[in-house]
């Protein structure tokens, strides 16, 4: 059974649709991010991650689907180029494409896991991201290592930190301009505490600890898909899962879903929702991919839900940028 599947198995729990009558926010609000994966292949193999990425993956983007995203970019009136993956700089035209993305963009993310940059070929991106002004969005599911390494593997947390360090050395987390945000993920199948608390003891600790500065800590409640599906299922807590998320509902975060602003590019340049839909291959409703876009206007578009978006919603809700209530 495919968790689309289990989701429909699931008949205690409402369809998503069913929680709104306000057909607006089954409609984009207008493109703000687009989010690119340039690839599922990653030399970590993390425990929440929702589009199983691993040493062992072949998805890779093309060149040729990075330049329709650009093409689009420029057509359509977003503001924010979001690169994530896998880890991203594994991509080898992973800096050609930030580099033609700074030509463009005055506002350029990269989703890091923090030490692929220890790892040979990849120890410059550090001074890479400094010049080209990249807000560096950085994976560190705890502030201790136990939980870290749990999660992500042994001497994960170490490693990260190392790497923390370096960022901040060259001015990251402290010059306005060179923006360190953080990513914190629940280690099991429980919701993510009040983001602000969350980040101040983050602050308080790494600061304490390490002398680490960051600008932000965004917390994320981990999509039942994925690796964090699999693991459901194996534990028998799917279904209890989803029935927390479903009761946790909070009509105030429908507004703000991420996906009412964003497109999510696939490595292949097929077209989602969201990050979200995208691992679970939910394509827009229209089926078209990049190049089918690369001389269009922005059209408002139908957003596909699933009983997944719960996710999205409970308590003050959760994007790729934190709560959203």
């Amino acid at each position: 059974m495919d968790m689309k599947e289990r989701f429909s198995s699931l008949t205690q729990i409402p369809e998503f649709t069913s929680t709104f009558s306000d057909p607006a926010v089954a409609e984009t609000a207008g493109m703000d991010v687009m989010q690119i994966n340039v690839g599922r292949l990653c030399n970590l193999a993390c425990k929440h991650c929702h589009v199983g990425a691993g040493p062992n993956r072949t998805e890779v983007m093309g060149r040729d689907v990075m330049e329709a995203c650009l093409k689009v970019y420029r057509n359509q009136g977003f503001s924010t180029i979001d690169i994530t993956g896998g880890a991203p700089e594994m991509n080898p035209d992973f800096r050609w494409f930030v580099d033609e993305a700074c030509k463009i963009c005055d506002h350029v993310i990269v989703r890091t896991n923090l030490v692929i940059m220890l790892e040979e070929g990849f120890t410059d991106l550090p001074e890479f991201y400094r010049d080209h002004k990249i807000e560096v969005f950085c994976s560190l599911p705890h502030y201790k290592a136990k939980t870290t390494d749990r999660q992500r593997g042994l001497n994960v947390f170490e490693r990260s930190i190392k790497v923390i360090q370096k960022l901040n050395e060259l001015g990251y987390g402290r010059d306005p301009e060179l923006v360190l945000n953080m990513v914190y993920n629940p280690a099991g199948a429980f919701f993510p505490p009040d983001q602000t608390t969350m980040e101040n003891e983050y602050k308080t600790i790494l600061g304490r600890d390490y002398g680490i500065e960051f600008n932000n800590l965004f917390t994320i409640t981990n999509n039942p898909i994925g690796r964090f599906g699999e693991f459901l299922v194996r534990s028998d807590n799917f279904e209890s899962y989803m029935n927390k998320l479903y009761a946790a509902f909070n009509p105030a975060t429908l507004e703000n879903m991420m996906c009412r602003t964003q497109l999510s590019v696939g490595w292949d340049g097929l077209l989602y929702d969201c990050d979200f839909n995208q691992a679970l291959d939910m394509k827009i409703e229209s089926g078209e991919t990049i190049f089918d876009m690369t001389d269009k206007p922005y059209v408002p578009r139908r957003i596909c839900f699933n009983k997944h978006c719960y996710a999205c919603t409970a308590g003050a809700g959760s994007s790729c940028g934190g709560t959203t209530e």
